[in-house]
């Protein structure tokens, strides 16, 4: 993608969206954490069900320790991986209340310290929860960057710091949510939906696929 249709790339998207968000459903910083943690290798949607569930009955780190891994798990079970989920999601609620009084750290270090939380589970909390320009760089976005050209690289580290230096500074907080968007409803894995993408204008992928 030419550095020149960046910008036009992102304005459209905006257009388009204005105001993106998360798909995952939390009312709390801890609740946006926890479901983060929940949501590796597994849907939104999925998510989205069960914590409907958990949350109005331990929403808190403190009312999660107090639920138990069994009953946590009870909660949780629909979701996969959820007995290791569980676990560090237990572990991680022990360091919150202990190490800093049940609130959810602020700092990349503090975030990715605790179990089961990754560089992009921290950069989703950082962006969402308090409006850090990171880019949490999924299977989509991983997908999005390189079959566009926006950002290629060969590991998601990579794609991250290609977009941290090529996104125009007054997209970078919305980017990733729009870029993930884009990859899950329009520039899918197995047959883009070209024709109906906004952005296919400025994107590098070719031949674009015709509609059906």
């Amino acid at each position: 993608m030419k550095p020149r249709d960046i910008e036009t790339f992102f304005a459209t998207l905006q257009a388009a969206n204005p105001q993106p968000n998360t798909e995952l459903e939390y009312t709390t910083v801890f609740e946006l954490l926890a479901a983060v943690l929940l949501s590796a290798q597994a849907t939104d949607v999925g998510v989205n069900k069960a914590t409907r569930r958990l949350f109005p009955v331990a929403g808190t780190p403190q009312a999660l320790l107090d639920l138990g891994l069994d009953g946590l798990e009870g909660y949780i079970k629909t979701i996969g991986l959820y007995p290791t989920k569980a676990k560090n999601l237990l572990a991680t609620c022990r360091i919150l209340v202990e190490q800093h009084g049940g609130q959810v750290p602020r700092t990349r270090e503090a975030l990715e310290a605790l179990p089961g939380v990754g560089r992009k589970t921290a950069n989703v909390v950082l962006n969402v929860a308090f409006g850090q320009p990171t880019m949490a760089v999924d299977t989509h976005i991983f997908r999005v960057s390189n079959r566009t050209g926006l950002a290629p690289g060969k590991n998601p580290l990579e794609v991250e710091k290609r977009l941290l230096a090529r996104v125009p500074p007054a997209y970078l907080v919305d980017a990733h949510h729009w870029l993930i968007l884009l990859g899950r409803y329009v520039c899918q894995a197995r047959k883009p939906r070209c024709w109906e993408c906004v952005v296919a204008p400025y994107c590098d992928y070719l031949p674009k696929t015709p509609a059906p």
